[in-house]
C-alpha cells in the first residue's frame, strides 16, 4: 500500500521533484514559503497545505527540499512547524544539501517524537528534476530508506545508500568538489580554446567522447559557448555547499586547495551581482583576470 507524500520547498529543485511524484500517480500534499510557487505543483494534482505541520500530519512521509541548514531548521522550529505535526512512525526524507552535523542533530530531534530520518541530497541539476533522472546519496537507517525508494525513485535514477544518519550529506560534500574542480577545469580549457584561436565548437565535440569528457562538460560547455547563464545551480547554492565543504574538510583535516580556489572565485562573482547565474559562470571569474571571453568567435581560422 502507497503511503501519502508530503513535499515542502518548491524552488528550483523542488518543484521538478514534487510534479514527478504527482506525475507518478502519488497522492502529494505540499507547501512553500512563497504561496505563489505551489501553483504549478497544485495545479498537477497535489494538495496544498496551510503549514508544515500541516504536511506532517496528513502524510506519514515528508520530504524536503530548502536551501540550507537554517531553512531545515526553521521548518521544525517554525510556529506551527514540522516538529508540531510528526508523529510516531512519521519519516522526514530531507533532499537539502546541509551540515553534516546539524542533520545528525535534526534526526535526533524527530527521533523523540517517534519519527525518523534520513538525508538524501541530490545532484543532477534542475534539468534532472524535471527529467527524473538526479542522483541521490542517502544516509540513515536500511529500513528507512526502503521504506523512502519507491517515492524517490520518482525523480531519481541513482539511488545509493552510503551509510548512516548524516553520510548522506557527506558523500553529497564529495559531490560538490568534484563538480567545483571539475567545472573550474573545463573553464580553464574552454578558455584555453578561445585564446588559441580553435573552433571552439569542434573542440568540444572533439574532447567530451575521450578522457576528459564529463557531465559538467557536455551539459555546461554548450551553455557557456551560447554565454547562456540560466542556472541547473546558482552560484549563490554553490557558494553556500563550498562552505560547508570548507568547514567539513577543516573538521577532519583534509587539505581542499582547488575548492577554497574556487570559494575564492564564486565570492568576486557575488561582489559582481552575478549570484543568481549558472554555477557555469565561474568562467567569467577567468574571463575577469584575462579580457578573453568564451564564445566570442563564432568559428575557426579560415571558416
Amino acid at each position: 500500500m502507497t503511503e501519502r507524500i508530503g513535499f515542502i520547498g518548491l524552488g528550483i529543485m523542488g518543484s521538478g521533484m514534487a510534479t514527478n511524484l504527482v506525475r507518478k500517480g502519488y497522492d502529494v500534499v505540499v507547501w512553500n514559503r512563497t504561496a505563489a510557487k505551489m501553483g504549478s505543483v497544485v495545479a498537477a494534482g497535489a494538495v496544498a497545505a496551510s503549514s508544515p505541520a500541516d504536511v506532517a500530519r496528513q502524510c506519514s512521509i515528508v520530504m524536503l527540499c530548502v536551501s540550507d541548514t537554517q531553512d531545515v531548521l526553521a521548518l521544525l522550529a517554525y510556529e506551527d512547524g514540522l516538529c508540531d505535526g510528526v508523529s510516531d512512525g512519521s519519516l522526514i526524507v530531507d533532499h537539502s544539501t546541509i551540515s553534516p552535523e546539524s542533520t545528525v542533530r535534526f534526526a535526533a530531534e524527530v527521533a523523540q517524537r517517534g519519527a525518523r530520518w534520513i538525508d538524501a541530497p541530490v545532484s543532477g541539476g534542475s534539468e534532472g528534476a524535471t527529467n527524473g533522472t538526479l542522483s541521490i546519496m542517502v544516509g540513515g537507517e536500511a529500513a528507512d530508506v526502503e521504506r523512502a525508494r519507491p517515492y524517490i525513485e520518482a525523480y531519481g535514477r541513482t539511488i545509493t545508500h552510503v551509510g548512516g544518519v548524516g553520510d548522506g550529506q557527506r558523500a553529497k560534500l564529495v559531490n560538490q568538489i568534484l563538480v567545483v574542480g571539475t567545472q573550474l577545469a573545463v573553464s580553464e580549457a574552454l578558455l584555453f580554446a578561445e585564446a588559441s584561436g580553435l573552433d571552439i565548437s569542434k573542440t568540444l565535440a572533439a574532447v567530451e567522447g575521450g578522457a576528459a569528457g564529463s557531465w559538467m562538460l557536455s551539459h555546461r560547455g554548450p551553455q557557456m559557448l551560447a554565454r547562456d547563464w540560466r542556472p541547473g545551480f546558482t552560484i549563490d547554492l554553490q557558494q553556500k555547499d563550498l562552505r560547508l565543504a570548507l568547514d567539513a574538510a577543516d573538521e577532519v583535516g583534509s587539505p581542499l586547495p582547488a575548492t577554497a580556489l574556487v570559494f575564492q572565485m564564486y565570492r568576486s562573482l557575488q561582489r559582481m551581482g552575478l549570484g543568481g547565474e549558472g554555477n557555469h559562470a565561474l568562467v567569467k571569474a577567468l574571463e575577469k583576470m584575462s579580457g578573453i571571453e568564451v564564445g566570442a568567435r563564432t568559428s575557426g581560422p579560415g571558416e
